[in-house]
């Protein structure tokens, strides 16, 4: 078994590893860098990316760094996932299905001491990946309008570096240090009455972003976490083309020409969590997340940057005073409520996203080993002129493997 196991997560890794952009599909993915992708690991996403005060005792957890100072001594820890997805996009009186499946991230962790831990990760950032067509917008300060259609796809990797140190029985401290990568491919058309402009546009993007954090135990049943996400410039360059056709009669304004863009602003992200547990049953964790986009002054031609709001409670049941001799003693379910105000505003309106979740850990063997699956359905956008509501239906499955090494057997 140990070994049908072993081989399953290096095929998943060898998988995850070359796993491509334009993982996700959303309109939104328009703006900036794409859309922002959650790829949690563990039983994160079963509790709706809650767990800013969750120790790594018998999982990686990748919103804290800090959490790395509670990971066993001896014990080898690796995460793989992914996700299928299924969106019915709405506006006005259309609609549009898509589904997709794709691999979103590895990682590995070990314990450098008694008191501290390691990790190393790779997961998508944003996605970008759209298709519009013969969208109305307006001219400024004009009474005319033009059509915009347009294709996009790619998106930035987030490689990270994490490390977690456990002061006392108490304070844990942690840093991680993220190279953000990747490339975006954008073609547009833009129609004003008899004249059509193409631009294709590659943009390589690539920076650095620092996050420390910690986690305070107050008793053996209440901890609290905090982060902080440094704000960040992430560089950019171009390669362009730009042809017209005006009254079928074809021109030539660009031919790739290289040349820079305004950087991307990463901005100020501020988070708290708390985790109680209560009668060695159930356990309970809110997070609240802040990030201050406004303050990075950059603005999309189609909408603008706001502060952003994330909430998450999360409830996990697994009954410790049984003796586990039974497997379906040893199943932890978990069930969440997640709102997220969202950093965009197009047309004044906020394009938030709120989320219910619902999961199940199943243990793997007689170990800390674990498959985990859960179920998640949202809401994102809303109907209201040339906006658009996204309603998903969402899987993850994570294997979180924990291995015990440099241990002598007791016993041939």
């Amino acid at each position: 078994m140990k070994n049908k196991i072993f081989f399953l997560s290096c095929f998943i890794i060898m998988s995850s590893a070359s796993f491509s952009q334009s993982i996700s599909s959303s309109p939104y993915s328009l703006y900036g860098v794409g859309s922002l992708y959650d790829s949690d690991f563990g039983s994160i996403p079963s509790m709706g990316s809650s767990g800013i005060a969750l120790p790594s005792t018998d999982f990686i957890n990748n919103l804290n760094p800090a959490s790395l100072g509670f990971i066993p001594l001896n014990h080898f820890m690796l995460d793989v996932g992914g996700k299928a997805i299924a969106t019915t996009y709405q506006s006005g009186s259309k609609s549009e299905k898509r589904n997709n499946f794709q691999f979103s991230h590895f990682a590995l962790a070990f314990p450098i001491t008694k008191k501290s831990g390691f990790s190393i990760a790779l997961r998508p950032y944003s996605s970008a990946s759209y298709k519009i067509s013969n969208l109305k917008l307006p001219i400024l300060d004009s009474n005319e309008s033009y059509y915009l259609t347009a294709g996009g796809s790619g998106g930035l990797n987030n490689f990270d570096f994490s490390y977690g140190y456990r002061l006392n029985e108490k304070l844990t401290v942690g840093a991680s240090a993220a190279l953000l990568f990747g490339n975006i491919v954008d073609d547009r058309t833009f129609t004003i009455l008899n004249s059509i402009t193409n631009i294709h546009k590659k943009t390589d993007y690539n920076g650095l972003r620092a996050t420390i954090g910690s986690q305070y135990k107050i008793d053996s049943t209440f901890t609290i976490g905090t982060t902080i996400k440094l704000p960040a410039q992430i560089k950019g360059s171009k390669v362009q083309s730009v042809e017209t056709i005006t009254d079928n009669v074809y021109g030539s304004i660009e031919s790739d020409i290289a040349s820079e863009v305004d950087d991307y602003y990463m901005p100020l992200e501020i988070g708290v969590g708390v985790s109680k547990k209560f009668k060695k049953a159930l356990n309970v964790t809110f997070d609240y997340q802040k990030s201050l986009w406004k303050d990075v002054k950059q603005s999309d031609l189609y909408g603008e940057y706001v502060n952003q709001d994330r909430f998450a409670l999360g409830l996990a049941y697994l009954d410790e005073n049984k003796n586990f001799r039974r497997y379906w003693d040893r199943i932890q379910y978990f069930a969440v409520a997640n709102f997220d105000t969202g950093y965009l505003e197009i047309d004044g309106k906020r394009v938030n996203n709120a989320s219910i979740s619902v999961g199940i850990k199943l243990p793997i063997e007689n170990s800390l080993s674990s498959l985990n699956i859960s179920y998640s359905y949202g809401q994102k956008g809303r109907i209201s002129n040339d906006l658009i509501k996204e309603n998903y239906h969402k899987i993850s499955l994570n294997l979180s493997l924990d291995g015990i090494w440099f241990v002598k057997r007791k016993f041939e």
